[in-house]
């Protein structure tokens, strides 16, 4: 079963294998990754679309689609607990009440035909049974005012649909916090929303992580959200991680190429208007047909024949900073990024 999962630390996923069955075969989505995710830190999981991120969160919360997606390897250490190996009933004592998610689109995750104090009032009667109507509407109450939804009394009696993109984020928050989570899964939560909504969900989060000392996972493609919220950052690319460094170590010294050139591509004050931004040439190859060796290898601007032959491991190159490319040295030297 593999070691007991330390002390200092809160999920230890390790060596995460993640398949889905499909007409064309069997498809890796997530292809041997590891990370750790300490109390009260926020570690940010980033990449582009279909590189494995949400994959991974779902199989932490063993919510993958049944019967195609399976856990085919790998351990996911939780509070001594392996979550890829307990029984259906164990998870669902988990999840809600010590992992809590919140998705990215708020329209999809509410039930559209219930009230919004029916779907936050039906968490504490999940968890807790014993607790009366009088006690869960004062619960519900105290949940909206905590992540500022005003006139909570009033939203209580609303549909999802009466309500803005943000308010129904926060609800959503409200929701995923009901039971004081050790464990916050945000998954691109602020995507559709405007930038000074997306603000206010971000120092929202922030401030509830301060008062209840939970940790979270962060997954984003926005590399700014990341530089805001995160204390850690995973980098992801077809199914594995490439990178995985404090964020400060992040930006001041990518050396995965794929993580320099996510940087690389964000506009910065400095960059003379209406200039071309350099962006990553090609596409995420499919998972079905990967490229032999180094998966970014057919996209990468220093890819040599070795990387066409192997593929290269996670290798821990200075504390704390760990990279998967045969070239980081050359990378490290030629193009210090200026922050």
């Amino acid at each position: 079963m593999g070691e007991m999962i330390m002390s200092d630390v809160l999920l230890d996923v390790k060596n995460l294998v993640t398949t889905f069955d499909t007409e064309a075969g069997v498809l890796r989505a997530v292809d041997g990754v590891s990370f750790s995710v300490k109390p009260e830190q926020t570690l940010g999981i980033v990449g582009e679309s279909g590189c494995g991120k949400s994959v991974t969160s779902l199989s932490v919360m063993r919510l993958l689609p049944k019967p195609s997606g399976n856990i085919a390897g790998g351990a996911i250490w939780f509070n001594g607990q392996d979550l890829s190996t307990i029984s259906p009933e164990a998870m669902r004592q988990v999840r809600g009440k010590q992992i809590s998610m919140i998705f990215q689109e708020p329209m999809t995750a509410l039930n559209p035909v219930h009230r919004v104090g029916q779907q936050l009032g039906e968490i504490f009667k999940l968890h807790f049974p014993q607790m009366d109507p009088k006690k869960i509407r004062d619960a519900s109450l105290e949940m909206l005012e905590k992540v500022g939804i005003p006139d909570p009394q009033q939203r209580l009696l609303e549909y999802p649909h009466q309500l803005s993109g943000g308010l129904r984020q926060r609800v959503m928050i409200a929701i995923a916090l009901a039971c004081r989570p050790q464990l916050l899964i945000a998954d691109e939560p602020t995507t559709a929303l405007d930038v000074t909504i997306q603000a206010q969900i971000l120092n929202l989060m922030q401030s509830l992580q301060k008062e209840s000392g939970m940790s979270i996972i962060f997954i984003t493609h926005d590399l700014g959200v990341i530089a805001e919220l995160c204390d850690d950052v995973v980098v992801m690319y077809a199914g594995k991680v490439v990178e995985h460094a404090s964020v400060y170590e992040l930006f001041r010294a990518p050396l995965h190429p794929y993580t320099h050139g996510l940087l690389t591509s964000i506009p910065r004050l400095e960059t003379p208007p209406k200039h071309t931004l350099p962006a990553i040439e090609g596409m995420v190859p499919s998972l079905l047909n990967l490229p032999s060796g180094c998966r970014f290898q057919n996209r990468c601007p220093h890819a040599q024949e070795r990387c066409q032959a192997e593929s290269p491991s996670l290798e821990s190159v200075a504390e704390g900073h760990e990279v998967s490319c045969f070239r980081w040295k050359e990378i490290q030297n030629s193009r210090p990024l200026n922050n």
